[in-house]
């Protein structure tokens, strides 16, 4: 925490994931220069320099609901009681180890920085470890006319930025990390005008209760990115033996080969957002074309994220060697049709 930083916390009622805010007082005024444009929202960009849908997605939004419950822009459930930001994963831990960038999403002025916090799961050492310092290592940018964006759960050591330091849209600003109240490595962004929270989706003056803003503050080209299907299978890989979501999501299992003597074939897919209802297949075929395994099962509830494998132990003395295959195929009823909206294929080979 920056010498004389004075925060007000806020803390999400769920903890199913973490994306936290912080709000920044007693770091005196920033001026800007006096010209008009200054004071209009700002059109946002991506505040990560990534692929949308192949190494980062949208987790979660905004909650509107003022109550209890939870509701996005959309009138769906992909957030979390209290959730005041949008928030955009990377794969694992070892992607998050090799580095992918945080950039400013409009231009503006740094108003505040933290850093120096540990890159770790919250709920190993509690809610009590980050208590007002939900945000983990981050900074506020100003953009003039009072609005504000704020960028949560970086890297430790990675912020490329100094208070007081102007930045144009796309700087670098760190590393995605997972510091804070986060279970898995993502940024959060949150935008606000004075104390008021505004959800990027919707803007200001919204006229209707479900669906996008008569002016979101995302530029065309970005949201265009956003409103698409946020279900999806965003990492899958084979194992050689049973395995937890923990070992999977540190990036343990990315490997394209495998010993001849592993105890067990086990195809694992990791998803974000399967809807109750939704079929989820896996199978595992032989380089010689012969099925191993097949399993079908339908999701039960809808979920943030979800964590399902399956395989087969060795039998012989030694696997045959050559290329398996893993499918996996996600399909939803549409209107009482059923339609594969997402297929993904893995290959291992065994030597």
């Amino acid at each position: 925490m920056g010498k004389g930083m004075e925060f007000t916390r806020c803390t999400p009622k769920s903890a199913v994931f973490a994306a936290a805010c912080f709000l920044w007082a007693g770091l005196g005024p920033v001026t800007f220069p006096a010209h008009g444009a200054e004071a209009k929202p700002p059109a946002l960009g991506l505040p990560i320099r990534c692929r949308l849908g192949k190494d980062c997605w949208l987790v979660n939004f905004v909650d509107v609901d003022p109550g209890p419950g939870r509701r996005d822009y959309a009138c769906r459930k992909r957030t979390y009681d209290g959730h005041k930001g949008t928030d955009i994963a990377i794969r694992d831990l070892a992607a998050m180890a090799k580095g992918i960038d945080v950039v400013a999403s409009a231009p503006g002025i740094v108003k505040a920085v933290r850093d120096g916090m540990k890159d770790v799961d919250f709920t190993i050492a509690g809610s009590g470890s980050v208590k007002g310092r939900e945000c983990g290592n981050g900074l506020v940018l100003v953009h003039g006319g009072g609005w504000e964006t704020q960028y949560c759960h970086m890297r430790r050591g990675s912020l490329a930025v100094k208070k007081g330091e102007r930045v144009e849209r796309g700087r670098k600003l760190g590393l995605v990390g997972h510091s804070g109240r986060a279970q898995f490595p993502h940024v959060h962004l949150a935008v606000r005008k004075g104390k008021r929270v505004i959800d990027p989706f919707t803007g200001v003056g919204r006229q209707r209760q479900c669906g996008l803003g008569v002016a979101p503050l995302w530029r065309k080209d970005v949201l265009k990115g956003l409103t698409g299907e946020t279900t999806a299978l965003y990492n899958a890989g084979f194992a050689p033996s049973r395995l937890s979501p923990r070992a999977a999501r540190r990036g343990d299992f990315s490997a394209s080969q495998m010993s001849r003597t592993a105890p067990a074939m086990v195809l694992w897919v990791d998803m974000f957002w399967p809807r109750a209802g939704d079929i989820l297949s896996l199978k595992i075929t032989a380089p010689n074309g012969r099925t191993i395994v097949e399993r079908s099962k339908t999701v039960d509830k809808t979920q943030a994220r979800r964590f399902v494998f399956t395989g087969k132990k060795r039998k012989s003395r030694l696997l045959p060697p050559g290329t398996y295959r893993g499918d996996i195929t996600l399909v939803r009823d549409k209107g009482g049709a059923k339609e594969k909206i997402i297929s993904i294929v893995r290959e291992v080979e065994v030597r």
